[in-house]
């Protein structure tokens, strides 16, 4: 059985802290790595992120545009042609995220109307598209929105 003193680190895993300003000999004395002179040279020096040197920084010159309504509503969107692929005749955001048509079964979906849908279902979402509404229909099957 190992004991606590012929215990030691895997080889490789541990790496020697690099000693710098110790002289010519060691490959990184006298400006220890820093090069010469300049800002990034001196003790204490401290850059703030997107700093450019007294020049107007690009976050400043650029114009401020727009803004992030805070009640917006992400929408997961499935088409209209995908119900050819999902199996049943009851389409809710629970069987298409078990058959990996969408990420989430919690997040709201949305309906568009893009491609045909040739057989009847019965299909509950958030929201439909008109035109997603008027195909489903016209194949003989039922658009449910689900209330929040």
């Amino acid at each position: 059985m190992a004991e606590l003193h012929d215990l030691s680190p895997s080889p490789g895993s541990r790496k020697t802290r690099k000693r710098v300003g110790r002289g010519p000999g060691s490959g990184s004395g006298k400006t220890s790595g820093r090069g010469h002179k300049g800002q990034k040279a001196r003790s204490g020096a401290r850059i703030p992120a997107g700093f450019e040197g007294g020049q107007m920084p690009l976050q400043r010159r650029l114009p401020k545009r727009g803004f992030t309504p805070m009640n917006r509503i992400e929408y997961q969107v499935i088409n209209v042609r995908t119900f050819e692929e999902v199996q049943g005749d009851e389409i809710t955001p629970q069987v298409l995220s078990d058959q990996g048509f969408i990420g989430s079964a919690v997040e709201p979906l949305k309906v568009l109307g893009d491609g045909e849908i040739a057989r009847s279902v019965t299909v509950h979402a958030h929201a439909f598209s008109a035109s997603a509404r008027e195909k489903i229909e016209g194949a003989g099957g039922s658009a449910t929105v689900i209330e929040k």
